[in-house]
């Protein structure tokens, strides 16, 4: 319990002076990278702060660290491509919140410092699992955040090469995962933190951690990922995209028409 005490106490002051920072830059949109960054820290924290380590533990480690790593780095240098251009969702919670905004955003920042704890959690229970032998769940676990990593790897890489080739903001990439899912990398993701939660279930109390990947999954779904996309995209690209929406699946990947 110290350990999970640590942590918040640690992320509170975090996102506060992420908070100032980004008043100071007249823009919210870093905390997207603090966010991917302290669940990395947190879970290695959790991991580590355990004296006896074992290959769970350092296993657990190299896949959060991983997924942090790359999606900090790929949300931060999106970030200060167009800084000091504010994200759509942030510019929006401005005009919301306006007359409010600095205290609105405060309090918004400390809901993130919460999520991360929330998020984190899975791997405190891997590390007070004192047991080093492998179960079902764990190996499982491994090898479908493994399948998440690369599938969301593949997917960044090949809307990279896309735009690198194609610099019409209303061109629309159907290459490679992007002809059967509008959203190949939401999806990935899901997997990704599914696959954290089934290494986890392999541990005593790990399965209370089941709402990671509900949370992930419904903002991806309906607040932070696909609706925001969709709506910028709308306007961007027209009824082309319109098109797009019609015959490409929005969430898990699916032969074009061939979809709910």
């Amino acid at each position: 319990m110290n350990h999970i005490l640590v942590a918040a106490a640690a992320n509170i002051l975090i996102f506060a002076a992420a908070w100032a920072w980004c008043l100071k830059l007249k823009n919210f949109s870093p905390v997207d990278a603090f966010w991917a960054a302290c669940i990395g820290l947190t879970g290695v924290f959790f991991l580590f702060a355990n004296p006896h380590a074992d290959s769970k533990k350092i296993t657990a480690a190299i896949l959060i660290a991983a997924w942090s790593a790359r999606l900090g780095f790929h949300l931060a240098r999106r970030i200060v491509k167009h800084h000091p251009e504010e994200d759509t969702r942030y510019h929006k919670l401005r005009e919301i919140w306006k007359g409010h905004e600095k205290s609105h955003f405060f309090w918004f920042f400390q809901a993130q410092a919460v999520s991360v704890l929330l998020l984190a959690l899975p791997f405190h229970f891997i590390a007070a699992d004192s047991d080093p032998k492998w179960s079902a769940l764990h190996i499982i676990g491994v090898f479908v955040t493994l399948a998440g990593l690369f599938g969301e790897g593949i997917a960044d890489k090949q809307m990279s090469d896309f735009k690198a080739r194609d610099s019409d903001s209303k061109s629309i990439c159907k290459i490679g995962l992007w002809k059967y899912s509008r959203h190949p990398n939401y999806f990935f993701e899901s997997v990704i933190w599914l696959g954290i939660f089934l290494f986890a279930a392999g541990s005593p109390n790990g399965w209370t951690t089941f709402y990671a990947p509900a949370i992930i999954t419904f903002l991806l779904l309906k607040v932070t990922g696909i609706p925001p996309t969709e709506a910028s995209a709308l306007i961007r690209k027209g009824e082309s995209y319109r098109e797009y929406q019609r015959s490409t699946s929005a969430f898990i990947p699916l032969p074009p028409k061939i979809f709910p």
